[in-house]
C-alpha cells in the first residue's frame, strides 16, 4: 500500500452518530488486567489537554486545536459544561474523553481515545460505554452524539455502534496531511 507524505492532501469522511435514549446495557465493571482509575481532570491547562490530545491523536491526524489560539482552548476547557476525564492505568494515562454540554440537551463525546500502547487490551470498550454512562447520568441530557473519521483508527466506527450510537449522517472533507499515513484502499 502506498504511503502519502506531509503535505498530501487526504479526502475523508466523517459519521456524525447520535444515541437518543439511555443504552440497556449496565454500567461496566473495571477491566481485568492492572488496575485503572477515571479521573475528572478539573480545570485541566491547555498543555495537558494537548498532551493528552496529541498522545491519541496524533497518528489520526488531530492537528485542529494546534491551529487555533490558545485562549480559545482555554475558554473550552474552563467551560463548566464540558468536561474532561483521563484514564490512568499502572501510573500513566492510557486514554482520555471529553464529554461537552454546550448545546442544551445535548452530550457530546467531543474526544475519545486510547494511547497506541494501550489499543488491543480491551480498554476502548470499557472506556467508551464508561463515557456514555457518564454522560447519561449528567441532568438535562436527551441526547448524546459523537462523530469519528476515516483517519480516526480503523474500529472507532464499529467501538460506537456496538456502544449503541447509531450514524445519522456522512459529510466528505478534505486536509493537508501532517504525518505520512497509507493511502486509502
Amino acid at each position: 500500500m502506498a504511503e502519502l507524505q506531509p503535505g498530501a492532501e487526504i479526502v475523508y469522511t466523517v459519521t456524525f452518530l447520535g444515541m437518543d435514549e439511555r443504552p440497556a446495557y449496565p454500567r461496566p465493571h473495571l477491566p481485568p488486567g492492572p488496575p485503572v482509575a477515571l479521573l475528572n481532570a478539573e480545570d485541566p491547562p491547555p498543555w495537558y489537554f494537548l498532551a493528552l490530545y496529541d498522545a491519541v491523536g496524533s497518528s489520526y491526524e488531530w492537528t485542529d486545536w494546534h491551529d487555533r489560539p490558545l485562549a480559545e482552548l482555554e475558554a473550552f476547557l474552563l467551560d463548566p459544561r464540558v468536561e474532561m476525564f483521563t484514564l490512568m492505568r499502572t501510573g500513566w494515562p492510557a486514554g482520555f474523553f471529553v464529554l461537552d454540554r454546550r448545546i442544551e440537551g445535548v452530550c457530546d463525546i467531543a474526544y475519545f481515545g486510547l494511547v497506541p500502547q494501550m489499543i488491543g487490551r480491551g480498554l476502548g470498550r470499557w472506556l467508551i460505554r464508561t463515557a456514555v454512562h457518564t454522560g447519561w447520568d449528567r441532568p438535562g441530557v436527551a441526547r448524546m452524539t459523537v462523530n469519528t473519521n476515516t483517519l480516526d483508527h480503523p474500529a472507532a466506527l464499529a467501538l460506537y455502534q456496538k456502544a449503541g450510537f447509531v450514524p445519522e449522517r456522512r459529510e466528505r472533507h478534505s486536509r493537508i496531511l501532517t504525518r505520512p499515513r497509507k493511502a486509502p484502499s
